[in-house]
């Protein structure tokens, strides 16, 4: 009975082979999420804002169909925009820290994954410092 290709292939290669197979799947999934997560926060993203404009549009018309007067000190009217305008400030403020944490951890994965080839190949060139060393010569 004759051995295959297949049944004699060395464990490594199918090792690298499959790794290779799973990284390969996982980056063709990435930009799916991508999408979905995008499309998941603008839905969100108008839901909250058509619930927030809606609730206004009910208590406006509450309010005009019950007489009540909804004239404020223009005070108010430039406190409240402040108040929109120091959120807007805090929350450009809080994306570029995002953004910023996220391209370093991105660096530190980058810089993990080069020494990590250059731990590789310091370990490489022990082992075969160990195997020239154990190994006996032939004359």
């Amino acid at each position: 009975m004759s051995k295959t290709t297949q049944d004699t292939k060395e464990i490594y290669t199918t090792y690298k082979q499959n790794v290779e197979k799973f990284f390969e799947d996982i980056e063709k999934a990435a930009p799916q999420y991508l999408q979905s997560i995008t499309n998941l926060q603008q839905e969100y993203t108008s839901a909250w804002k058509n619930t927030i404009e809606s609730a206004i549009s009910l208590q406006q018309e509450f309010a005009t169909k019950a007489g009540i007067n909804t004239n404020v000190p223009a005070a108010v009217i430039k406190a409240v925009n402040d108040i929109t305008e120091e959120v807007i400030k805090a929350r450009s403020v809080q994306n570029k820290v995002i953004l910023a944490a996220i391209d370093s951890t991105k660096q530190n994965i980058k810089t993990f994954n080069e020494n990590a080839k250059a731990f590789t190949g310091l370990n490489e060139n022990l082992f075969q410092f160990w195997i020239s060393a154990l190994t006996p010569t032939r004359n």
